[in-house]
């Protein structure tokens, strides 16, 4: 399907958080489908429940016209072009699919942009720097060996790592996302190592940055936005981080490189979140505690910057399990 330049501008706008400003009026816009359950009304009748998103968050919607054909014709992650009406139901924006068998079409390639989907940080190249400087600070010559063979000496790796996101939905979502929290929680555990004398400040530091390694192959940024490769699906980020780190670095000692893959093995905490192994070590312990607290304090930022202006509450979020206060 060749849709017209002008309509692909026109189509550009509005994003989810835009939303809110067109209440009542009929929209065109461009949304990835994350989610369609058919459902059906007391009187029989037929309905597709979606939900619709973009870089800047998630609306509901519903298809009350084309609602079985749609559902069997359209695919979860596809992009869609959107024309419909929003309105405000239940307390929430929502877009009621128009009345016409053309409300709803996929897209291919080249008829919208990635960076709709996919936002990035605006200093990749300072983060980068910053992380430099955090490595020359590492005195042990062994952990800093291994961060300059990834972040140093490995320019391929580099400029992925800048560019890879941290995760799909739930934090440092976007481009630059996994540099941003290596780093943040580097500079973290460094403060905590102030007040925590007795712990191993160089091995902390190397784990800050390496913790989440695997990352960089267990995402892809493609036309529809961020999505887990196979690898990613088959191993995760925990067993890739540990495999890079075997086969790259050669001439360290047994012993410390068994602490830091430690790190890097027990970093989720807990088995129901995904840690093959707990926190055996003070210095695991800490890296999970700032790892999941930096994690969670960008999805909180997040859910409050993307949020309609002038609410009390944000929506209820499933992840963290409550709502949060935004005045």
């Amino acid at each position: 399907m060749n849709i017209p330049d002008e309509i692909l501008k026109k189509l550009e706008t509005p994003y989810v958080e835009d939303l809110e400003n067109y209440v009542d009026r009929e929209i065109d816009g461009i949304f990835k489908l994350r989610s369609k359950k058919l459902q059906e009304t007391k009187d029989g009748k037929k309905f597709l429940l979606l939900t619709l998103e973009d870089r800047t968050g998630s609306v509901r919607a519903v298809d009350r016209y084309n609602a079985e054909t749609n559902d069997q014709t359209l695919q979860i992650g596809s992009v869609l072009a959107v024309s419909g009406k929003v309105v405000y139901y239940d307390e929430r924006i929502q877009i009621n699919i128009a009345d016409s068998d053309g409300a709803l079409k996929k897209l291919s390639e080249g008829q919208y942009s990635v960076e709709r989907f996919v936002s990035k940080i605006n200093n990749p190249e300072e983060l980068y720097k910053e992380l430099v400087r955090m490595i020359q600070t590492v005195e042990d010559n062994d952990y800093r060996k291994v961060l300059e063979i990834f972040f140093v000496e490995d320019k391929a790796f580099v400029e992925a790592f800048k560019n890879a996101p941290a995760g799909m939905r739930i934090h440092h979502a976007y481009i630059g996302g996994l540099l941003e929290h290596s780093l943040n929680v580097a500079k973290l555990v460094d403060q905590v190592c102030k007040i925590y004398a007795q712990l191993d400040r160089d091995l902390l530091i190397t784990g800050a940055l390496v913790h989440d390694l695997g990352k960089v192959k267990e995402y892809v940024i493609n036309q529809k936005g961020i999505e887990v490769t196979t690898e990613g699906e088959l191993l995760g980020h925990i067993v890739i981080g540990i495999e890079m780190i075997d086969r790259r670095v050669r001439g360290v000692p047994y012993n410390k490189l068994l602490k830091l893959k430690h790190l890097i093995a027990s970093h989720h905490g807990e088995y129901e979140w995904g840690s093959p192994v707990i926190p055996k070590t003070p210095e695991a312990l800490v890296l999970h505690y700032v790892e999941n607290m930096d994690s969670k304090i960008n999805r909180v930022l997040q859910i409050i910057e993307h949020e309609e202006r002038g609410k009390e509450w944000s929506e209820y979020d499933t992840n963290l399990n409550r709502r949060f206060l935004l005045k």
